[in-house]
């Protein structure tokens, strides 16, 4: 059951039709393992805590740079050269002292990675680089885990919810069959601060989603985004049949 202080905290949410207490429980009891405590990991980050989610492992290798401050926004000017993961973690707690915010500070990969996808009931990818999310596909397919995945450089931003270990949904690897190409990196190439809030945003509502059990999920399909022209477009996507990752495990 609830406390009185979570029915008050969460008042809003429990009004919505089909969310109710079943929906709020449902998030009480999830583990969401967040990698990328940046741009589209502080938006995502504080809207699932807020929402009282119950576990959120914060997964960066990284300190709060200066640089940072235009878009992250769960950082100050006070946290600059700490860990990012840390950082959002007390945060986090300072929002909602009734999740449990873990942060993890070193990088995960290999084994690390694949025990830290297989504790977690859904997984928000919200890296910069295409090997870091292959690998966060991988282990997720492998585990049996939803993925929400999001992207944005400059002025244009992706997500999906990719559930490859599921029949007739892709994985991450089937939307880049080639490799995905060259990583186009903020830092390179530039970003616009609202962007990457609008993107995290959607991660944090697709989550809630999946772990609620309500309305329809992007899997299946991926929005992109032009902020510039503040323009959706929607590509429909289908399972690769030859794809390296999700085409060759059991299917749940």
């Amino acid at each position: 059951m609830l406390s009185d202080d979570e029915l008050m905290r969460y008042s809003r949410q429990l009004l919505l039709p089909g969310f109710e207490i079943d929906g709020q429980q449902a998030l009480r009891a999830s583990r969401v393992l967040v990698v990328g405590c940046g741009g589209l990991g502080c938006p995502a980050a504080l809207y699932l805590a807020g929402a009282g989610v119950g576990t959120l492992v914060l997964a960066d290798d990284d300190q709060v740079e200066l640089a940072n401050l235009q878009r992250q926004i769960a950082f100050t000017d006070t946290d600059r050269d700490r860990p990012k993961a840390q950082a959002l973690a007390e945060r986090l707690t300072a929002l909602n002292p009734g999740i449990d915010a873990r942060p993890l500070t070193g990088r995960l990969s290999g084994e690390v990675l694949d025990e830290a996808v297989a504790d977690s009931t859904l997984v928000l990818d919200c890296t910069d680089n295409f090997d870091t999310r292959f690998a966060i596909n991988r282990a997720c397919v492998r585990a049996g885990v939803p993925l929400v995945s999001g992207a944005a450089v400059r002025g244009e931003g992706q997500v999906s919810v990719f559930q490859g270990h599921r029949p007739e949904s892709p994985c991450y690897q089937c939307l880049y069959p080639d490799g995905g190409g060259e990583d186009l990196r903020c830092s390179e190439s530039g970003v616009i601060g609202p962007l990457v809030g609008m993107i995290g945003a959607c991660q944090a509502m697709e989550a809630i989603k999946v772990l609620a059990g309500l309305g329809q999920s992007l899997t299946g399909r991926l929005l992109l985004l032009d902020a510039w022209r503040m323009e959706w477009r929607e590509m429909k996507l289908g399972p690769d049949p030859e794809c390296p990752v999700c085409a060759t495990v059991e299917q749940q």
